[in-house]
């Protein structure tokens, strides 16, 4: 029975290039049921859509990445709508804010593009995946204001910030960052919100949960995040719960996402 759903990789990405199609060929073989590979950039949106038609697990989400705007084209905007008819773009991101970066567009850019693609979004009833570094405020701003469905992946605020986002509707992405030594925010989150409302993400090749930092990630994965959010969950609620039962329960919160069927079988 496969239970790993996958809500965010780059499998587009040129770390793939030597071995994708072996990789992505055996990773059902790992207990995979689906993944959802998001574009970052125009060429990633047109590659993430070319995965999907290319193995039946994988789902595609097309948009513009905060730091992939500088000579964006005009018709940016034509082209992801044309993308969203595909039957299997589920949907719009990675979009968001990103003022980690000082080389990024400047803020007020930022948030025009952003908020584009969440007018875009909420015209074809579809969810978003955000994108938030250092740039909590002003991304909560823009989720109050058009209350989209979606998920904020790779989640770095408070628990504060975080059951804000629930009570919005939306999900909590979670991944190896929650293994990290010093992921004080994370592993409290993780152990807080409902579970109901988080999945779980790899960003591959990046974020490689420990015991593997510094290699490549793919969605393999996984159940060691699994196994960190089953820790920081069973100690806060005093009670055992399994790395199975995260999964599980994560696979089917992100079908429910993302209106799919997982490939259980």
């Amino acid at each position: 029975m496969r239970s790993i759903f996958d809500t965010h990789t780059h499998y587009d990405d040129e770390a793939f290039d030597e071995d994708r199609e072996t990789l992505l060929r055996t990773l059902p073989e790992k207990g995979i049921c689906n993944v959802v590979n998001v574009g970052a950039d125009l060429k990633g949106c047109y590659d993430s859509v070319k995965l999907t038609e290319e193995y039946s697990y994988i789902y595609a989400a097309v948009g513009i990445h905060p730091g992939c705007i500088e000579g964006l084209p005009a018709d940016y905007l034509q082209q992801l709508e044309t993308l969203l008819a595909h039957p299997k773009v589920v949907a719009v991101g990675e979009i968001g804010l990103d003022y980690y970066y000082k080389d990024n567009s400047p803020k007020d850019v930022q948030m025009s593009i952003f908020e584009a693609q969440l007018q875009l979004a909420k015209k074809h009833d579809l969810p978003v995946i955000i994108h938030d570094r250092e740039a909590h405020g002003d991304t909560m701003t823009l989720l109050r204001k058009y209350k989209p469905k979606g998920v904020v992946h790779c989640f770095s605020g408070s628990v504060e910030m975080a059951n804000e986002v629930v009570s919005l509707g939306m999900y909590i992405g979670l991944g190896g960052a929650v293994t990290f030594k010093n992921a004080r925010h994370p592993v409290e989150v993780a152990a807080s919100i409902p579970l109901a409302s988080l999945v779980l993400e790899t960003d591959a090749p990046y974020m490689t949960p420990v015991p593997f930092r510094g290699k490549r990630c793919d969605s393999s994965l996984i159940p060691y995040t699994a196994e960190k959010i089953a820790l920081a969950r069973s100690e806060k609620e005093g009670f055992i719960i399994t790395p199975k039962e995260i999964l599980n329960a994560t696979k089917n919160n992100a079908a429910r996402l993302y209106g799919i069927t997982p490939e259980v079988l």
